[in-house]
């Protein structure tokens, strides 16, 4: 089966298993190299992405532990995703993420580095700001909601309600070498809050209460909420 065959089976399958909204894609860039910054509950996260309706080239950078699974292993080989090592500094996957960016691919990415198992924002790692740097293209955030009971809801017949709300593009200033560490913190807190303000406020975790999450709210014209 090729990407193209798989991707168009994936769409009627969640068309027929599940109601699953996309809302902002103008956002997504229809061509050109972008990061796709999201945040990760479920397995079922992978696959809501690639059947997104703007970027059909769309793969990501996925943790290694997947290749244990043969079902989610046949669709991360078939998307093309990138495997990641993490537990240790994969420079491999990193430089090919970034011959990825810099062919004009969209590459999904968690910056939270790992699943969150309860339902809300850990915070975030440093290496999506890092391959921003590197690779200079901007950065689409996107929440996912839902995708933490989808599984549960698929197994007792029921249709689960999948959303993914992407906010505006945007581009991270060059880390200067005098401040990096403390500049890389900032960019991360940047990534990470622009994904909470696409999340409704009971996704909001570790960054629920942050300053700069209240200003992107206003600037949005929400009226900010506590979690």
């Amino acid at each position: 089966m090729t990407r193209d065959q798989m991707q168009a089976l994936f769409v009627r399958l969640f068309r027929w298993l599940t109601v699953t909204e996309f809302y902002g894609t103008e956002h997504l860039p229809r061509t050109g190299g972008v990061l796709v910054a999201t945040n990760h509950m479920s397995r079922l996260d992978i696959p809501l992405l690639f059947i997104n309706p703007v970027r059909a080239d769309i793969t990501a950078l996925v943790a290694d532990k997947y290749q244990r699974y043969p079902f989610f292993r046949w669709i991360i080989t078939a998307a093309g995703a990138i495997w990641l090592d993490r537990n240790e500094a994969d420079f491999t996957a990193f430089r090919k993420a970034i011959e990825e960016l810099r062919a004009g691919k969209a590459l999904g990415i968690a910056p939270e580095g790992t699943r969150s198992e309860i339902g809300q924002l850990l915070p975030g790692k440093p290496g999506t700001a890092l391959l921003a740097e590197r690779a200079r293209v901007p950065i689409v955030p996107v929440g996912l909601t839902g995708t933490e009971t989808g599984m549960r809801d698929l197994m007792r017949l029921r249709k689960p309600r999948f959303v993914a709300r992407f906010g505006p593009a945007f581009t991270l200033p060059p880390l200067e070498r005098s401040r990096r560490e403390e500049q890389l913190k900032e960019h991360t807190d940047e990534i990470m809050v622009r994904i909470a303000a696409c999340l409704p406020p009971k996704y909001w975790g570790a960054y629920a209460g942050h300053p700069r999450l209240k200003e992107l709210l206003e600037e949005q014209g929400q009226v900010p909420e506590s979690a």
